[in-house]
């Protein structure tokens, strides 16, 4: 097997050691010698290509609704009641109820947006970025909201995007990482090596063969040693009995974001801020099969991120959020257009939840957006400077959300 410095460091052996050496490094060794104290999370995921609120979250008490929508509302009688006047919920969202039964579940409706805009790529820039109209702002609001506050014992993972790339809204963020699974976070062995321990050890014997000989290539090999170092304590706490799901997630990219961050936030690695992303939501033909899936999808993915949580649980919030919402008139395809306001998901611990917060607008002609979309009545970033607030105590709107003039949304934490 011949394996070079350059090829070893860019192959399986030391995945990704470039993007976080050394303050990863460095952080994950300095976790060994304390015990990190449990870390509040905010959790982000992101529903692109704008999910239909009022087909999820529906007004039933609004008479509009019915005749705007004539083939794709579905009678009141097969939604599922929430128990309180005016919306009942999509039945493909069963999963949900009793998580808004216990309280720990709220919807925001009627949430978006003040920018007009009804293109995906420019209102999911907006939206990570936290400036409504600017593109060119250079960091992501969860970037920001993590700057705003220093911890005295970082961990070895201080926000992780589950994610083939870095979103946008993690851009600017320090050591923020990026990973398709967790396999990326761990020693893998060299191509042809067994797999497990035996593999990994295979892998660092190599590695340290090529540097143990070399004194002009020290800093290198002392910045490996960190490295496997640093990895092997994220093994420990990844295999480790507390970390392990024991829960039945569904299949599909939903639960295959949420169960690895579940993971890492009962592993303890000191985990603030976690991202993941859930596309499918552009829904212009077809809807009712293709939106019943996905809700199905998202509520019984949530629901088992949470249980799989356990009592970590009440360390966790959770928004669920897309760039916009959907026409309130069906279109001629058995489908709904590009709109403006939708519905958010806030759930987790401190969530003032088993209600719905916001101001419905109505769904008269005169109460519609441009005549033809549910208005926004509250700003996103209410919600999301709410949660940063709650979770990572990142209190300086100018700071988190530059040129907003609003406030935190009231009410919706305890």
């Amino acid at each position: 097997m011949r394996c070079s410095r350059r090829g070893l460091l860019k192959g399986g052996a030391l995945v990704a050691a470039g993007s976080f050496m050394p303050a990863f490094a460095r952080r994950a060794l300095a976790a060994q010698e304390v015990v990190a104290p449990r870390r509040k999370t905010l959790v982000f995921l992101f529903l692109r290509g704008a999910l239909d609120g009022l087909h999820a979250v529906t007004p039933v008490d609004d008479p509009r609704f019915q005749q705007l929508r004539p083939q794709l509302a579905l009678r009141p009688a097969d939604l599922l009641d929430l128990c309180l006047p005016g919306f009942n919920l999509h039945p493909s969202l069963a999963g949900l109820l009793p998580l808004w039964k216990a309280c720990s579940l709220a919807f925001v409706h009627a949430v978006g947006s003040p920018d007009p805009t009804r293109s995906h790529f420019d209102a999911q820039d907006y939206l990570e970025l936290g400036t409504p109209g600017v593109k060119g702002t250079s960091d992501g609001w969860l970037a920001r909201a993590l700057g705003e506050t220093e911890i005295d014992e970082p961990g070895p993972l201080d926000a992780v995007a589950v994610s083939p790339r870095l979103p946008r809204a993690l851009q600017g963020a320090d050591d923020a990482l990026a990973f398709a699974s967790l396999d990326q976070l761990r020693l893998h062995p060299l191509a042809g090596a067994p797999r497990g321990q035996k593999g990994r050890d295979q892998a660092r014997a190599v590695f340290e063969g090529l540097y143990g000989a070399l004194p002009d290539d020290e800093a290198v090999a002392t910045s490996g040693r960190q490295a496997f170092a640093a990895l092997d304590l994220l093994e420990k706490k990844l295999s480790s009995a507390a970390a392990k799901s024991t829960v039945e997630y569904p299949n599909g990219p939903i639960a295959n974001s949420l169960k690895p961050l579940a993971q890492l936030i009962k592993g303890d690695v000191g985990l603030r801020v976690g991202c993941a992303d859930a596309g499918g939501w552009d829904t212009h033909v077809a809807q009712a099969g293709t939106l019943n899936g996905n809700l199905k999808q998202l509520g019984d993915s949530l629901a088992a991120f949470m249980l799989d949580l356990g009592p970590r649980a009440e360390d966790v919030v959770l928004v669920a959020a897309t760039e916009f919402g959907r026409t309130a008139r069906q279109n001629g395809t058995g489908g709904t257009d590009h709109g403006h306001a939708s519905v958010a998901l806030v759930l987790g611990g401190g969530v003032q939840g088993g209600r719905i917060h916001g101001a419905f607008p109505g769904l008269r002609d005169d109460q519609l957006y441009e005549g033809r979309d549910l208005a926004v009545t509250t700003d996103l970033r209410s919600v999301l400077a709410a949660a940063a607030a709650a979770q990572l105590d990142a209190t300086d709107l100018a700071e988190l959300f530059p040129g907003f003039s609003g406030e935190p949304l009231a009410g919706l934490f305890t």
